[in-house]
């Protein structure tokens, strides 16, 4: 069933990359860019992230009626031959969480699988997942990278950048009325003008293993903002890998 319009708002994408840089070109090859046509008609655009040659892995509110999948992209305002695109025919599937809630944000995760599988090169490759017991601790720094807004009032990049952020205390989400810390991450840099937002969609990298997906925000985009957390879906992440292999 198609999602609310609203869930393509600002404070729910948390699309800033505030106090980033420009990512090297191609230095992070599993990043998706998504463009989304919404049911209404609307476009939008999420991040995320290959992990395998057949599967973008999201955020359930990136759903749409239409979805254009490229790999390869440092800048998507250009046809760089890096480019690899997957239109919305070949995406075969969206397959999201049975019990994502769109109200409270709980297992904002979804899978994209594709009728055809991509082509492996050094500017397009999948990222490892973590173990499904695998919770990182308060105070890891980790990353997170996106096509999003610079700051709350400028425009969006058009090259991929990225942010160092800081892995928070569960109490630094307590205004997030619906937090729950066994399938979310808290994320932020409290002090610092950083936001730890890419496209929403996108993922938080921890030592090079995709640790979160960028979830949803405070409109103004301080910190903190929450991530769903990937390790309690990695069981059932891999069964409909398997099941499609």
């Amino acid at each position: 069933m198609p999602l609310p319009e609203t869930i393509y708002s600002k404070e729910l994408l948390g699309e800033e990359i505030v106090g980033g840089v420009e990512s090297i070109p191609h230095s992070r090859p599993y990043m998706a860019h998504l463009k989304i046509t919404t049911e209404k008609g609307y476009v939008t655009f999420c991040g995320g992230f290959l992990i395998s040659r057949q599967f973008v892995l999201t955020a359930a509110h990136c759903n749409g009626r239409e979805i254009t999948v490229t790999l390869g992209a440092h800048d998507v305002s250009k046809r760089e031959s890096t480019q690899q695109k997957i239109q919305k025919a070949e995406v075969e599937k969206q397959i999201i969480h049975k019990n994502y809630n769109f109200f409270s944000n709980i297992h904002d995760i979804m899978l994209l699988k594709l009728e055809k599988q991509f082509e492996l090169t050094p500017a397009v490759d999948v990222v490892p997942l973590p173990s499904p017991s695998e919770f990182i601790d308060p105070g890891t720094m980790c990353q997170a990278a996106g096509w999003g807004q610079t700051g709350v009032t400028d425009p969006t990049s058009y090259t991929l950048r990225e942010v160092e952020l800081r892995i928070m205390d569960v109490e630094a989400c307590k205004i997030f009325s619906d937090y729950d810390y066994n399938f979310q991450m808290c994320v932020g840099s409290l002090g610092r003008k950083r936001s730890p937002c890419g496209d929403s969609g996108g993922p938080l990298l921890c030592a090079g293993v995709a640790h979160g997906i960028v979830s949803h925000g405070r409109e103004d985009a301080k910190p903190p903002a929450v991530f769903t957390r990937i390790s309690p879906y990695v069981p059932r992440i891999y069964t409909v890998l398997s099941a499609s292999s």
